[in-house]
């Protein structure tokens, strides 16, 4: 699968997966979160280091924002059901629409940076922030990739599957360190 991933990441065409065992695919799933898990936290510890390293101020992050103003309940759900399902539509589902155009492999990375970059709005604005945006979204560009090889190979239901859980699992451990009132060192 990882050869084939690389291939149609040169080469993005729309083409379906015709392997239609369940099996198969939840393999393939399983496989695309732990490598887009894996992704997200290697940038995520490079990040990190960007702050105390360069002295720069990255201000308040969206999730500390909601997290004030919201539940945790709200937060999961926000993560969990209404951001999965709407970025999809927005960031994958137009996909279909080039499924036979010589422009698809164009269509594939520009839906995948509008995804990433769209990003940025986690983060409050600044001269650092978007100097530093590309390597501030690239988790979210690399999720972004493999939840668009998903959605062509296996439908757009797969990729907001894929990017549920993906988000269940970042997101999981704050919502429970909120509901049991436990503060993060």
């Amino acid at each position: 699968m990882r050869k084939e991933l690389i291939e149609f990441l040169k080469h993005p065409v729309y083409r379906e997966d015709e392997n239609r065992d369940f099996q198969y695919r939840l393999a393939v799933f399983w496989r695309f979160l732990l490598f887009a898990l894996l992704f997200s936290f290697l940038f995520g510890i490079i990040n990190s280091t960007l702050e105390p390293l360069f002295g720069l101020e990255l201000g308040k992050h969206a999730i500390d924002d909601f997290m004030d103003q919201y539940s945790p309940w709200w937060l999961l759900g926000a993560a969990v059901i209404v951001a999965p399902v709407v970025e999809e539509l927005l960031f994958r589902g137009p996909m279909v629409f080039f499924r036979n155009s010589v422009f698809f492999g164009y269509v594939f990375y520009v839906l995948t940076l509008f995804f990433g970059f769209y990003h940025i709005t986690n983060f409050e604005i600044s001269t650092s922030v978007l100097l530093l945006s590309p390597l501030l979204v690239a988790p979210q560009l690399c999720v972004g990739l493999f939840l668009g090889v998903i959605r062509v190979k296996f439908g757009l239901s797969w990729a907001i599957a894929l990017h549920a859980l993906y988000n269940l699992i970042l997101i999981g451990p704050i919502v429970l360190l909120q509901i049991f009132d436990i503060a993060p060192e």
